[in-house]
């Protein structure tokens, strides 16, 4: 039967009987992985919150008619594809500078 007064026992004569570069090794080990989870600990709390942010939106009166919603949305529309189309025209850009079809 074993006990833990045994155990350490055993642990404290292994180690007793170690050179000092298998000493050295097993201390730096055991250094580099309690930095590593520490690190990893510190890491999960920090700038865990994502940032603040603030969205404008547009008041529209009740009084607006379904014309002008529709102008607006197709004025939006156009926004939106001349966005895409200058976004495209980057990456096609990019593509011709790296030579990638």
């Amino acid at each position: 039967m074993h006990s833990p007064r045994t155990a350490w026992r055993d642990f404290k004569a292994v180690w007793a009987r170690r050179s000092p570069d298998k000493t050295l090794a097993i201390g730096l080990s055991l250094g580099i992985t309690l930095v590593i989870v520490v690190i990893f600990f510190l890491d999960a709390s920090i700038n865990t919150a994502p940032p603040t942010t603030v969205t404008y939106v547009e008041s529209y009166g009740p009084d607006r008619t379904d014309a002008q919603i529709k102008a607006d949305q197709v004025k939006d529309q156009k926004a939106r594809e001349a966005r895409a189309r200058e976004r495209q025209e980057q990456f096609q850009e990019i593509a011709n500078t790296f030579g990638i079809e």
